[in-house]
């Protein structure tokens, strides 16, 4: 593309994304100083046009972009917008909840990132079935009770108090969690199957010292087929957006936030990368084609462990977003990944 005509596609989707309003001629030769006239811009805008980059909703009404000029916006005009001090210090304050309540601290995480970005947020917890068993503890709370730890590579952790049918010494427990730990610490979370707990469990004699609430949470946990939760915050941002002022698109806004398997195909975007925008009809969900999102993997020592996102109209401000989304999923990925070392 020229350089005039990327000038002036990038005064447009700017102007746009601030006041949602069709951007004429003269105001972008008024307000953004291209040193050519009205007229000049007016053929560049009839040139981006036609080339599909910008759109004209009404007669004799100004231009707005299209999901192909934003598109050509994000991969190369888009600039990065530095985090303020004060997002800064939000960020890393919600990053100091406590990471073994990992419900609470990704549901505060989830609010941060919509209180931050002012659109939608979403965030899945670690993925069970990825990564490694790092660590099995079995902690004896009294003779009689027992608390079960699971650790993955992924961050995720899992505990549960189990009732013993009959007393166990600490000594016992010792040996068996020492033995556990042998036959599964280092393995792929994939391969523990729970058959193989089982036959482990049996050898051990442990069937009839440890319920079977233990392998409940062993298989809940551990299940490559188990799904991930996924939280969301901020969802009545969207009100305050004008292209959400038609009920029918908020109806569908509000469906997708209750199916939790469109949530999973939303947060895939980023499946391939660190970090993805995809605008309009390349979202893989149909009925929100005037949305765009940022999705933004995690890392649990350079392993992905799950993602998190933001969902707005096409005209949310994307520079400032990116910015956001990859400074918390780095923040984030460093408070789990100490977590995870502290408990190895």
């Amino acid at each position: 593309m020229e350089e005039r005509k990327k000038q002036v596609l990038n005064a447009i989707i700017k102007d746009y994304i601030a006041n949602a309003e069709p951007v004429g001629s003269r105001a972008v030769a008024k307000k953004y100083d291209l040193g050519v006239s009205p007229a000049t811009i007016r053929n560049e805008m009839s040139d981006l046009e036609e080339e599909g980059y910008i759109e004209q909703p009404h007669t004799s009404a100004g231009r707005i972009p299209s999901a192909k000029g934003y598109r050509y916006f994000v991969d190369h005009l888009m600039q990065r917008e530095r985090l303020t001090t004060a997002q800064l210090k939000a960020v890393r304050q919600a990053m100091r909840g406590r990471v073994d309540e990992m419900e609470d601290f990704m549901r505060s995480c989830c609010n941060m990132i919509s209180q931050l970005t002012h659109y939608t947020a979403l965030v899945a917890m670690p993925e069970q079935g990825r990564g490694t068993l790092e660590n099995i503890q079995l902690v004896p709370v009294s003779d009689h009770q027992l608390l079960v730890v699971l650790l993955t590579s992924t961050g995720l952790i899992r505990h549960k108090l189990v009732d013993l049918p009959q007393e166990i010494s600490w000594d016992e427990l010792a040996g068996i969690e020492s033995r556990m730990r042998r036959q599964l610490c280092g393995r792929e979370i994939k391969t523990i199957t729970y058959e193989l707990l089982h036959d482990l469990l049996a050898d051990y004699q442990l069937q009839e010292k440890i319920s079977a609430q233990a392998l409940e949470l062993i298989e809940q946990t551990l299940s490559q087929e188990a799904g991930h939760k996924i939280f969301t915050g901020g969802v009545t941002n969207m009100l305050s957006q004008p292209e959400f002022h038609d009920i029918d698109k908020l109806k569908s806004m509000f469906s997708l936030i209750e199916e939790d398997d469109k949530l999973e195909k939303l947060l895939g975007a980023a499946a391939g990368g660190q970090l993805t925008v995809a605008i309009g009809g390349e979202i893989p969900v149909e009925g929100i084609e005037d949305c765009s999102m940022v999705v933004a993997n995690y890392f649990v020592n350079g392993e992905k462990a799950g993602s998190i996102g933001v969902l707005g109209p096409t005209r949310l401000n994307y520079g400032r977003t990116v910015s956001m989304m990859e400074v918390i999923a780095s923040e984030l990925s460093k408070a789990i990944s100490a977590k995870d070392d502290k408990n190895k």
